[in-house]
């Protein structure tokens, strides 16, 4: 198992806790990548000896993360969560069961466990609206914080994760050499995340220009100014995705009535990300993100 730990103890506990209260007992090798320093350490190991600690400087990326903790990960099923996200008990046995079964990439669904506010379900829906209703069996998508991976896959796409990309560039990968992506919703996970609005738009900002920054570097000029145009308009497109894509669900409708403000906010500071992302790069954003 490979958690990435950026947000502090209390998330962290919260998830290593989850992780080892597998039923029945699981096996684990568990690997937190640390970037936050003494605050975490010195708890996890009070608190969780048999985990496996990373120590990483504080600006090192949630890619750079996963990527430390694969290159030394042994066991032959691979997963990667996020340290806000909560297991349940059968979580282990459910995916080991799918890649006995064959499959090489098993991805899960993502619910929402921060129910207590109005700005946690607006960042949830805001994140997660593509993943409410996830495809079943062979997919062109599964998520990058409740996914396992085969690790002789892994060993043989060792460039591509190494690459301090989002996990969407190794899943195109193995797409690409036809490895199948097997989504199963039935195995879900919490996000247990809590935000104010402003953390959640930094965030927002901050994930948008790391992504259209690393797709500029290596962009001409025209395609560069284009796109950081063509993305003043997407804060409509964006906002009417959301909305859209929660209503035809059929779920947590009324969380997202009352949240449509806050929609209009943080997709404002989605489109803004992209538009300097995209004239003028990454800079540091991808290190700050949580």
């Amino acid at each position: 198992m490979v958690v990435p730990s950026v947000n502090g103890w209390a998330d962290l506990e919260g998830c290593l806790a989850a992780l080892y209260s597998q039923d029945p007992p699981v096996a684990l090798e568990v690997l937190v990548a640390d970037r936050v320093g003494p605050a975490v350490r010195v708890p996890l190991r009070q608190r969780f000896p048999d985990a496996r600690l990373i120590e990483a400087d504080a600006g090192t990326t949630i890619p750079d993360l996963r990527a430390m903790a694969f290159a030394i990960a042994s066991a032959d099923v691979v997963g990667v969560i996020e340290d806000h996200v909560l297991v349940p008990r059968d979580w282990a046995r459910r995916m080991l069961a799918e890649h006995a079964a064959g499959a090489q990439v098993v991805g899960g669904s993502v619910v929402n466990a921060a129910t207590t506010n109005l700005v946690d379900w607006a960042a949830f829906l805001c994140e997660y609206s593509q993943s409410l209703v996830p495809p079943e069996g062979p997919s062109d998508w599964v998520t990058g914080n409740n996914v396992t991976y085969r690790r002789t896959l892994l060993d043989s796409h060792r460039d591509t994760w190494q690459a301090g990309r989002w996990e969407n560039h190794l899943h195109d990968a193995f797409k690409r050499d036809g490895v199948v992506l097997m989504s199963r919703p039935a195995i879900a996970v919490g996000h247990k995340m809590h935000y104010s609005v402003w953390s959640y738009l930094e965030q927002r900002y901050l994930y948008s220009r790391s992504y259209a920054g690393m797709q500029s570097r290596n962009a001409p000029l025209g395609r560069r100014l284009t796109m950081g145009l063509a993305s003043f308009a997407l804060p409509p497109v964006l906002f009417a995705r959301i909305v859209s894509r929660v209503w035809k669900s059929g779920q947590h409708r009324g969380q997202l009535v009352a949240s449509l403000p806050l929609q209009a906010v943080f997709t404002l500071g989605w489109a803004t990300g992209e538009v300097v992302g995209w004239w003028f790069g990454p800079s540091d954003a991808l290190a700050r993100v949580v």
